[in-house]
Formats: structure tokens, C-alpha cells, sequence
């Protein structure tokens, strides 16, 4: 019996050991493979880190390797950091990895200003020696000069320069009797909790071919290839207080905020703010996309896409809404308001008591589709609005408020919110095609953000054309 038990242990002993492989191949050929042979860290704002990236480096032999050295190299002046199996350093050496195992290598950047208007690449090396094998990885990371603007106020007038970026901290403030201009192509990017508020006049007028941009600061991707840009959340917003006059913004892309974009008027002192939103996208809040109080405003040719609380909020004032698509696809919570939400209208005592005129609204041409509620009133008589020629997702029929509508039709929007896709183009065999009243198609909206005419047999919403 104890011979028996000895045999047992030594096989048991023998078995276990065999589970770790403890002895070094020597081989070149056994070095261990990085899984890139280029490591691109993106393009970001010089003096910002880049996000963290890592790859790895896979041991494919049957016995362990130990990695004689790991170092930078091509990098004098210290731009890139490296951290190997959880240790930060530049050099690393005698650096083990078991059989068929692998290391973590995770690398970030820091670029310094070019004094250039275009990227600039930035490249080092990682070099790993292991059985008289040296091999290498390009890091690679990109760096973009930005101006930066601190709780700065525009006095009298200024105009961007679209050749660089724009990064806002804390806020960007135009005075009252002040005027902005935002050139085309100008991109603004804001910090997180940044805001923009307009007391005088914003002129933000962008080209089909030179669109503005308004956006989170933030680079890289949140997990794998989903980008940071989806992301709602990054900056508070834009607003349009009472003392603000003549303002426009046209092929302007508005995204990632808080609260959208906002303008209040002032009814006991008599201020009625303007604003005209032409040819834009207004999409990616986690309130409402755009909101108006008894203020006066042209939304025409504008995609309103994916608010958390609703797309279009209007209390008193009067507005014009003219092939535009609002469209709700929010991803980030459950959807809490209806895409277009009415107040102020004199409907069942609906009344805020500013003493105001009720609010007035002729929508036309246009669409109202998605996830959530379309509509806030589904029975307006009484009320100075007016929605002709649009499409709804709502079941109705046409009365004095609702003239000539596609009820509980599907536009066949391009977007896949699975994919995280938000297009809202449509498909070829989309009925919003041809569906418009040409005679009610408003001259600045003639021709969609993308440049094309909408011509005499126009589809209803934002895009003249479906996605080919």
C-alpha cells in the first residue's frame, strides 16, 4: 500500500509540475510578437494627454521567454509614457512571460504646440530585445494646436480664425451690443461644464462645404471603436438670453451638451429675442435639443435629433418651422417629453401668466418620427398653431390645426440606433419623398444643409435627397 501511495504522489507531483512550464527557450525565433506593428494614439490638442492605448505582446512558445530589455526610443524629449504589466517607467529589463501567456504594454501622450495650422504626427519607438532579437512598435500620436479661451467675454466685435480650433473653459460670453462671428469652418470644441451664452449677437454662419462645429472637447473612443463624439453630456449648452437680437446660425453641428440650445426673452420688460437656425444639426442632449420662451424664431431646413427630455420645447413668441426632420433617437436614458412640446398655447386654461401673447407656430413640410411621443397637444383647436404638410407618427386626421398630414407613416430614416448610427437621411423608397408642398417651401430653405435644391416636387423634412 505505501508503495502504491508513493506512485500516486510522485504522479500527482509530476502533473502538477508539468501544468507550469519554469524553464527559458533561448531561441530567437521564440522572441515573443506585439499584436501592432503601429500603435496610433489618435489626433488631440497639444498640451492635453492622448487617451491610454495598450497592445500586447504574445510569448507563442512552449517553454517561458524573458525579455532582456524594453525601452523608448526616438523620444529626447520625453513626449510619450509607457507602463508594461502594470509598472511605469522608460526602461524595463529581464521582463518574464510564461508559455503561450502575454503582457500588457499601455502607452500615452503628450505633444507639445507645433505652431502649425495642420496636425502634426509625432513618432517614437518601442524596442523589446529578447534572445539576441530586437524588434519594435511605432507609437504614433498626432497634435493639433488650439486657441483657448478662459471665461472670455467679446466685447465690440471679434471673428474666428477657422484655421485653428477652439477650446472653451468655463464660458464664452458675447456682451450685450456685442457681436461673434464664427466663420466657416470653425471648430469649437468646449470643456466639460462649458457654456456659451449670447447677450448680443451670434453670427455663426458655416457653408455646406465649411461647417461649424459645437462640441465636447473630449477625444478617442469610449470603449472599443465607439466614440467619445456620441456621447451626450460633455458641455452644458448654448444660450440666448433676453438682451440678445439678430443672432443666426446656419450649417451649424450642435452636439453633446446638457441642456441644448436655449433662448429667453423678457416679457415684463419687453425684450423678445430672434434667432435664425438655418440648415443646421442640433442633435445629442441630454435635455431638450432646442428650447424657446417667449422669444421669436426661424427653424428652417434643421435636423433636431436624439434630447433626452424632447427635441423642441416653444412658450409664447411666435416661430416658423420649415422642412425640418425632429427626430428622436436618444440613447443614454428612457425618453421623458414628446419631440415637440407646446406651452403658453391657451389651450385648456394652458396660460404661464406672463400676460405674453400665446404662443403662435406654423410648422410645415416637415417631420416629427420617432422613439417617444410626437406631440404634446393632440387636439390644438383654439390655439394659434398651425402644422401643414408634415409627417406624423402620431394616428390623426387633418382639422383646422392639422392641414394636409401623413399620419402614422415611417419615413424610413438611414439611422440604425443599434449600430450607433444616426442618420436621418432617408431611404429611397421613403414616402416623406415628393410629399411636400412646394408652394410652401420657405426661399431660405430652397436648398438643404448638404447644398442640394429641393426643386418642384420636394420631400418633407430636412434632406432634399434620400441616402444613395
Amino acid at each position: 500500500m505505501k508503495n502504491i501511495l508513493l506512485s500516486l504522489s510522485l504522479l500527482l507531483a509530476a502533473a502538477l509540475g508539468g501544468c507550469i512550464e519554469d524553464s527559458f527557450t533561448t531561441a530567437p525565433a521564440d522572441a515573443p510578437v506585439a499584436s501592432v506593428d503601429t500603435l496610433h494614439l489618435g489626433t488631440v490638442f497639444t498640451d492635453e494627454c492622448t487617451p491610454t492605448f495598450r497592445f500586447t505582446l504574445h510569448n507563442r512558445a512552449s517553454k517561458s521567454v524573458s525579455i532582456s530589455s524594453i525601452s523608448l526610443a526616438g523620444d529626447a524629449s520625453d513626449h510619450f509614457r509607457i507602463n508594461v504589466d502594470g509598472f511605469s517607467g522608460k526602461e524595463f529589463h529581464d521582463v518574464e512571460i510564461r508559455n503561450r501567456d502575454s503582457i500588457f504594454i499601455f502607452v500615452e501622450a503628450t505633444l507639445p504646440p507645433n505652431g502649425l495650422t495642420t496636425p502634426v504626427p509625432v513618432d517614437a519607438r518601442l524596442d523589446y530585445t529578447c534572445n539576441g532579437v530586437t524588434r519594435s512598435v511605432v507609437l504614433r500620436a498626432t497634435g493639433r494646436d488650439a486657441v483657448r479661451l478662459h471665461a472670455r467675454t467679446v466685447t465690440g466685435t471679434m471673428d474666428t480664425d477657422p484655421a485653428r480650433p477652439y477650446i472653451v473653459y468655463d464660458s464664452l460670453v458675447v456682451a450685450p451690443g456685442a457681436t461673434l462671428n464664427i466663420l466657416p469652418g470653425t471648430e469649437m470644441y468646449f470643456h466639460d461644464g462649458a457654456h456659451m451664452a449670447v447677450r448680443g449677437t451670434l453670427r455663426a454662419e458655416g457653408t455646406p462645404d465649411a461647417w461649424i462645429h459645437m462640441a465636447g472637447d473630449r477625444t478617442g473612443n469610449v470603449v472599443s471603436d465607439i466614440s467619445f463624439d456620441i456621447m451626450s453630456r460633455q458641455w452644458t449648452g448654448l444660450f440666448f438670453t433676453s438682451t440678445s437680437s439678430a443672432s443666426v446660425m446656419r450649417n451649424v453641428d450642435m452636439r453633446n451638451t446638457w441642456q441644448g440650445l436655449a433662448i429667453n426673452g423678457d416679457p415684463a420688460a419687453g425684450r423678445v429675442p430672434d434667432l435664425k437656425v438655418l440648415n443646421c444639426r442640433l442633435h445629442n442632449s441630454a435635455g431638450l435639443v432646442l428650447e424657446a420662451v417667449h422669444a421669436s424664431t426661424a427653424i428652417l431646413g434643421t435636423e433636431l435629433a436624439e434630447g433626452g427630455e424632447g427635441l423642441l420645447y416653444l412658450q409664447g413668441g411666435e416661430h416658423t418651422v420649415n422642412h425640418c426632420t425632429l427626430a428622436n433617437y436618444y440613447l443614454f436614458s428612457a425618453i421623458s417629453g414628446p419631440a415637440l412640446q407646446l406651452a403658453h398655447t391657451g389651450i385648456d386654461g394652458d396660460d404661464d401668466g406672463s400676460g405674453a401673447p400665446r404662443t403662435q407656430l406654423l410648422m410645415t413640410n416637415s417631420i416629427i418620427y420617432g422613439l417617444g411621443d410626437d406631440l404634446s397637444h393632440k387636439d390644438l383647436s383654439g390655439s394659434h398653431v398651425r402644422l401643414q404638410s408634415c409627417l406624423l407618427k402620431s394616428a390623426g386626421t387633418d382639422d383646422a390645426n392639422f392641414i394636409s398630414c401623413l399620419w402614422d407613416t415611417d419615413p424610413l430614416y438611414c439611422n440604425d440606433r443599434s449600430a450607433y448610427v444616426f442618420d436621418y437621411r432617408l431611404q429611397p423608397d421613403s414616402p416623406a419623398l415628393g410629399a411636400a408642398d412646394p408652394s410652401l417651401t420657405h426661399p431660405d430653405a430652397a436648398t438643404d444643409c448638404l447644398g442640394h435644391p429641393r426643386g418642384t416636387s420636394p420631400a418633407l423634412g430636412a434632406y432634399a435627397l434620400p441616402k444613395e
